[in-house]
């Protein structure tokens, strides 16, 4: 247990630090699409923020930092009146931290809820929810199970919204509970959260960087030659990393611009997106994933990544193959657009694309066993 680069009050991470070798990423792929390794088996090491990347960061919190702020409140507001009483929240790391540490900020400060606490676990595609985190949380922290609620930053496909409902349903069944196996998130692009502020695919600022804006850890690890029985899945801390790091900065921006926020937030009804709603975005997000897998050939579906968020993971530490983008030179998508640049990625343009941006994966050969 440890809270990273956040104060402890923010935050409890339960992961296991380790030191794995690094695996290049070219090579990783070949393994992940061989169907030898799992992508939660290996990590690429993570390298600092360049300036003029950085410099695209700030100018996109600048940009979003209200827009973020008024659909945290939105969020927050949803999940206080649905938990009034006791609420934990579950970020599902890394991209829901950041998230999950904003959203007790407000629940415990502007909201004054009365008893919120925060957890940061790991959720592994093909894998599901890390059982001894969620054991230690409801066992040895003795927080109500009927309290917990899943924090992630957005929905790309739904894919982790779909594992964390198989994770659940089992543990249900086995642990004879009854937990919610809904997920809160800011922005719901396909239609599978139970909480969420907006169905816009915008910039959310803190997908643009990595370990820097997450309390200096990596993505979540499940390798066993490198863990123990019992043992929380594991994680990298990038302490070399500690001059860079905006994690704190980030929070502080966005909590100052929560303090900015006209009455009418605090006021008005939340944000809800309705069944109607989810159903449209459910039916947008299948059809334009038939039609991409078809017209790029595409073998598997774990290579479409749409929306800004998923594309962003892509270019940062996956091997893309194009990036596909709805207009160019955008404020949204200048990152990414530097991003595709500095790796040589080619860039083609669709003004019917249903998401700001879309990052397909290569395919290192053809294999029914892509992951």
């Amino acid at each position: 247990m440890f809270s990273g680069s956040y104060p402890p009050s923010d935050v409890t991470f339960l992961l296991k630090v380790i030191d794995l070798p690094s695996t290049d990423i070219s090579r990783k792929e070949e393994l992940i699409q061989s169907g030898q390794r799992h992508y939660s088996e290996m990590i690429t090491y993570e390298s600092p923020p360049s300036p003029v990347y950085l410099e695209l960061f700030h100018q996109a919190l600048e940009r979003h930092r209200l827009q973020l702020a008024g659909d945290l409140v939105h969020l927050a507001r949803q999940l206080q009146r649905e938990f009034p009483n006791s609420l934990t929240l579950v970020s599902l790391a890394r991209a829901g931290t950041p998230i999950g540490v904003l959203l007790k900020r407000i629940l415990q400060g502007p909201l004054a809820h009365p008893d919120v606490l925060h957890y940061s676990i790991s959720i592994v595609r093909d894998r599901g929810l890390d059982l001894e985190a969620l054991r230690f949380i409801l066992e040895r922290a003795e927080r109500p199970p009927e309290s917990l609620v899943f924090v992630d930053g957005w929905t790309g496909k739904g894919v982790i919204s779909q594992e964390l409902l198989s994770s659940i349903s089992q543990i249900n069944s086995q642990w004879g509970l009854n937990l919610d196996s809904r997920l809160a998130v800011v922005a719901d692009l396909s239609g599978t959260s139970g909480w969420a502020a907006t169905s816009q695919d915008y910039l959310i600022p803190s997908s643009i960087l990595n370990s820097v804006v997450s309390g200096l850890i990596s993505r979540s690890i499940l390798n066993k030659d490198y863990l123990q029985p019992g043992d929380f899945h594991g994680c990298l801390y990038y302490e070399q990393f500690a001059f860079q790091d905006l994690s704190n900065y980030f929070i502080e921006v966005l909590m100052e611009s929560v303090g900015e926020l006209p009455a009418h937030f605090w006021q008005d009804e939340p944000h809800l997106i309705d069944e109607a709603e989810r159903e449209r975005l459910r039916s947008v997000s299948s059809q334009f994933l038939a039609e991409t897998k078809e017209r790029y050939q595409i073998n598997s579906l774990h290579h479409i990544k749409p929306g800004i968020g998923e594309a962003t993971r892509v270019l940062l530490r996956r091997w893309p193959q194009l990036l596909l983008l709805r207009q160019s030179g955008t404020p949204e998508v200048a990152h990414l657009e530097r991003l595709a640049l500095e790796k040589g990625v080619a860039v083609q343009i669709d003004p019917n694309l249903p998401y700001c941006a879309v990052a397909l994966i290569r395919q290192v050969k053809e294999s029914s066993n892509a992951k």
